[in-house]
Order: C-alpha cells, then sequence, then structure tokens
C-alpha cells in the first residue's frame, strides 16, 4: 500500500465512469474534479434542556469534473453526457492517479452536463453529479 505521507499534486488526477456497461474506464481530457461529503445533524432536543443536542444522520455526496470537451470519447465523455438523469452508475475518482494515495467510489447519478465554447479558448464540459449510496475511500 502506497499511501501518501505528504501533499502531492492533482496532475496524475483520474476519473473512471461505467456509463451503461459494468465495466468503469477512464475519460478522456479531464482538467479537475471536486467531491463534497455531508452529514446530516439530527436534533435530539428534548424538553427541560437548556442546549441542543444532535445525533449525527445520513451521509451524502455531490461533485463535479471539468473537461476539454471532446466527441470521440465513446465510453467516457459520451457516456457522462447520455447518462443524465439515468439510474444510479458506477464513478472512481483517483486525486493523485492509480497507483498512490487513495480511491473515492461509489454510484452517481450525473445531474447536469455544460458545454462551454468561446471564440478564443478550448470548448470545455463540466459534469455535475449526485452520490447514490455510500462513497467509498481505499488506500492505494
Amino acid at each position: 500500500m502506497a499511501t501518501n505521507t505528504g501533499t502531492y499534486t492533482g496532475e496524475t488526477g483520474v476519473v473512471k465512469f461505467s456509463g451503461d456497461t459494468s465495466a468503469v474506464t477512464v475519460v478522456a481530457s479531464v482538467r479537475g474534479f471536486e467531491i463534497s461529503q455531508t452529514a446530516d445533524a439530527v436534533e435530539s432536543t428534548v424538553m427541560g434542556t437548556t442546549g441542543r443536542t444532535y445525533v449525527a444522520g445520513k451521509t451524502s455526496y455531490t461533485g463535479s469534473m471539468d473537461l476539454y470537451f471532446r466527441d470521440n470519447d465513446e465510453n467516457g465523455q459520451t457516456a457522462l453526457f447520455s447518462a443524465i438523469g439515468n439510474d444510479p452508475t458506477a464513478i472512481e475518482l483517483y486525486p493523485s492517479g492509480e497507483t498512490t494515495g487513495i480511491k473515492l467510489s461509489g454510484n452517481v447519478i450525473i445531474t447536469d452536463h455544460t458545454i462551454t465554447a468561446n471564440f478564443d479558448g478550448i470548448v470545455e464540459a463540466t459534469v455535475s453529479f449526485t452520490g447514490s449510496g455510500a462513497l467509498t475511500r481505499a488506500d492505494l
């Protein structure tokens, strides 16, 4: 297990997505991604107490990725575009590559796919997703 003991860069990061197939495949031309995991705080205060109390509730996660748009990436970017509003499907995120650091994985629903074109730049895409079920972290 080659766990990072310090900081590292995201230049070798990888995103994999399963689309409508069972195998996850690399998404081409990823510029960056973010993922945010949250937990509900459920109030458990009872009458007669002066301070509010809480218990941990359900967890959830959302994320997005920025891409240079590619129309020839059938199993990656095209699959992301086609998956909007479909059933949850597998995603794997490797912040520092597939051999160092961690792997985050789970099932997601693609909630947004935006393509941006400017006269003086590369065509880009942004894909947003919401997790369904637990987000799993594994050390590499």
